[in-house]
């Protein structure tokens, strides 16, 4: 679903809204930050303004704690990148997040990506590719409210490394970056077509990295199970076979890569070692 950014601010107007994007663009907003997160209140601001206040953020992942949220808040993400790798954003509102609407800005077009109408118990993370990495825009609009109670909407925020399914295993490039890497096969996958997101559960038969006990050992069978998630890009669907899966931690949750089958990883891993290519040894005992 998607609005124009004056819509949602019936009283300013695309020239007001313009204009007051314009004035504060090199002001500090009110409340607390530094280059990765933004911690504010809304009770701070002027009560007649109608401005939208603006905070810049330069880390690939921070928070945002929005208190008592009133008219609207925009958020550009714009880290320091020295490439673009990083072309996948993923935000995980809190579990007691109330009183706004989240929403990525795209061509002056605005897509709803968390609503304040779900129970804040159900929200999920959510992601969205971008095409310009380097700076993304979010806009949150306060939801009107009777009374003064304490609301507060509150996200953590990553940029992940675009994991489009590649044509074969890099073997160099795993070894260098991985947090996470099991071996396993696929028991069953759901896939989450609004955030873009795909879970899978995977019966693990070796864990050779993690880093907080995600995956866990049975104590009646001694097999290994845990939850993994991935972009729905990678296409992941049940069938028979063993895969790899690499990849690292975000939000305390296994985010991993499109996986190779096991196999394939085992002949590129072989043949780079005999051809001294490897840049380490990884013991995958294969």
């Amino acid at each position: 679903m998607s609005q124009g950014l004056a819509a949602l601010l019936p009283g300013l107007g695309t020239a007001g809204l313009l204009v007051g994007l314009l004035l504060l663009a090199g002001l500090p907003p009110p409340g607390a930050a530094d280059d990765c997160s933004w911690k504010g209140s809304g009770l701070s601001w002027e009560p007649y303004s109608r401005a939208v206040e603006q905070v810049h953020l330069r880390c690939t992942e921070g928070f945002v704690e929005w208190m008592y949220p009133a008219r609207a808040l925009r958020i550009i993400l714009e880290p320091n990148l020295s490439n673009a790798q990083h072309t996948t954003v993923c935000i995980k509102p809190s579990s007691n997040f109330q009183g706004a609407n989240i929403y990525v800005e795209r061509d002056r077009e605005l897509y709803l990506l968390v609503s304040d109408a779900v129970e804040p118990h159900l929200h999920q993370v959510s992601c969205f590719s971008t095409h310009t990495p380097k700076q993304v825009a979010l806009f949150l609009q306060a939801s009107p409210q009777q009374d003064i109670s304490r609301r507060t909407a509150s996200f953590q925020y990553e940029l992940l490394s675009n994991q489009s399914a590649p044509s074969g295993p890099d073997v160099q490039k795993m070894e260098r970056s991985l947090v996470e890497a099991v071996r396993g096969s696929i028991r069953n996958v759901t896939h989450d077509l609004e955030n873009h997101v795909s879970q899978v559960d995977v019966r693990v038969q070796r864990v050779y990295r993690q880093k907080n006990q995600i995956f866990q050992q049975e104590k009646t069978s001694g097999q290994w199970r845990g939850p993994i998630n991935t972009l729905l890009q990678c296409k992941v669907k049940e069938g028979a076979g063993d895969f790899l899966f690499t990849g690292s931690e975000h939000f305390g949750e296994a985010w991993l890569g499109c996986a190779p089958r096991f196999k394939d990883v085992s002949a590129v891993y072989q043949a780079a070692r005999r051809r001294g290519a490897n840049p380490c040894e990884f013991r995958f005992n294969l």
